[in-house]
Order: structure tokens, then C-alpha cells, then sequence
């Protein structure tokens, strides 16, 4: 069986953001860029299930810029045997809407015919939270979002979600497309060996237009503005004016 684990390009989480002084997005110059960590899970979920034997080839796909080509090195570095990226846009600001990705993700699934999709449950950049479910939809294939655990049982995949309520375990019949949560697993390092590796592991380049998909946005970005400033706490003397306080702000 194939696992195809789609990847995206960035701003690393340990950066903090910073806002463009016209507020037309964020600002990317000389900014750090790393794997979207939900896709850094479902990668190394993938590399164990081929070290588990349940799979025989792990193929990672990035959709966006030319650059992204490092984030799929990384992931050839962890372990996958194979890239593709799918060059979409020139510009390192603009973003691949879900539906584009996901549908550029299905012409992919068609070419290479994988058991198993294993998507981070959302990117980092935007949280759309959106293309695992639009690609099974679009490819009529079940899926199990939100994965905290995964397991193969011959046609099948065994999978508990994370939900509200606390932890759901479902049984979705193969291919499927499974997106992963936090406490799926722990990516591990990428070794130098296999960093010097994976330089020499097979990376095909499509165009979106190889696929027949028109990557134009549909969306319009109005203004981004920096999140509000947190405000100074107050300090109460006692248990009794703290519950004054929360009764006299309505928090109580």
C-alpha cells in the first residue's frame, strides 16, 4: 500500500508573526519557514507504518511555491521515499485556497493510486481545518479526522478521534483519508545521514495546469490586524473579593 502525505511551506511556529504596516497580510521577509507541524505528524505516522510493514511506500506532495521544495526534502530526510511538488504560484505571499489543493491533491491520487491519505488536520497559516475533508469528498473515499491514534486492520483503518466529548474510535474502510491531530505521535529528527540521503531521493515537479486546476483565489483578504494586546490583571485580597470581582464583571 502507498500513504500519500501532502505537506505545506510554513512561517516556523516558534516565529512570531508580524503584521504588514498596510495590514494586507502577514510580512515574510527574511522570516524562518518550516513543515506545517500537523504535516510533520502525518509524515512520521506514515514512515511507521512502513517501518510496521503495513505499507510499502511513503510519497509526500507539496502544492505552493518553488521553495517548498525544502520542506519536502525535510520529509524525505524523516524517512518518505518520494516527492512531488506541485508548482502553483510565484509568489511566496500567496496562499493555495483548500479546494484549489484539494482538488490538485485527488489529480495526484489518480496518478499514483495510494491506500491512504494521512493530512495534518490543518495548517498553521490559516486554520482553514478545511482540505482533508473537501478531497474526501471530492474523492468519495472515507475519512477520519481529528486521528490521535491509527492502526491498519487488513481493508480498514481503526482510528480515535479526538472529539469534544472526549476520544471516539471508528473503523473507516480503505482508501481513506485520515488527517492527524497533536498527540498522534512525536516527529522524529531527521539524522545527517539521511539528510545528506535525501538529496538524492526522486522529486518531481508538476504545474498546477498539469491537473486542470485553476488556482486563482476565491477569496478576498480584507485586513489583517495583530491580535489585541492582553490587559493587566487585577490583584484581590481574598477569596470572598474575587468572587465579588467575577460576580460584578458578570463572570459568575
Amino acid at each position: 500500500m502507498k500513504v500519500l502525505v501532502p505537506v505545506k511551506r510554513v512561517i516556523d511556529y516558534n516565529v512570531k508573526v508580524r503584521v504588514k504596516a498596510d495590514g494586507s497580510g502577514v510580512d515574510l521577509a527574511n522570516v524562518k519557514m518550516s513543515m506545517n507541524p500537523f504535516d510533520e505528524i502525518a509524515v512520521e505516522e506514515a514512515i511507521r507504518l512502513k517501518e510496521a510493514g503495513k505499507a510499502e511506500e511513503v510519497i509526500v506532495v507539496s502544492i505552493g511555491v518553488k521553495q517548498a521544495q525544502e520542506t519536502l526534502r525535510t520529509a524525505l530526510a524523516m524517512g518518505a521515499d518520494r516527492a512531488i511538488l506541485v508548482v502553483a504560484a510565484d509568489d511566496v505571499h500567496q496562499d493555495i485556497e483548500p479546494l484549489a489543493v484539494a482538488k490538485i491533491l485527488k489529480g495526484v491520487i489518480d496518478a499514483e493510486a495510494p491506500g491512504l491519505v494521512i493530512a495534518g488536520k490543518q495548517a498553521i497559516d490559516n486554520d482553514m481545518n478545511a482540505t482533508g475533508q473537501m478531497l474526501s469528498a471530492l474523492m468519495g473515499w472515507s475519512q477520519a479526522t481529528f486521528a490521535s491514534e491509527l492502526d491498519i486492520d487488513g481493508d480498514a483503518a481503526v482510528v480515535t478521534r479526538e472529539v469534544d466529548g472526549g476520544l471516539q474510535t471508528i473503523k473507516v474502510k480503505l482508501p481513506a483519508i485520515v488527517t492527524a491531530d497533536l498527540r498522534l505521535n512525536e516527529p522524529r529528527y531527521a539524522s545527517l545521514p539521511n539528510i545528506m540521503k535525501a538529496k538524492k531521493k526522486p522529486l518531481e515537479e508538476k504545474a498546477a495546469a498539469d491537473y486542470g486546476v485553476d488556482v486563482s483565489p476565491r477569496l478576498e483578504i480584507v485586513k489583517t490586524t495583530e491580535p489585541a494586546a492582553r490587559q493587566a490583571g487585577e490583584m484581590v485580597g481574598s477569596v470572598d473579593d474575587l468572587v465579588a470581582k467575577l460576580k460584578e464583571k458578570g463572570l459568575v
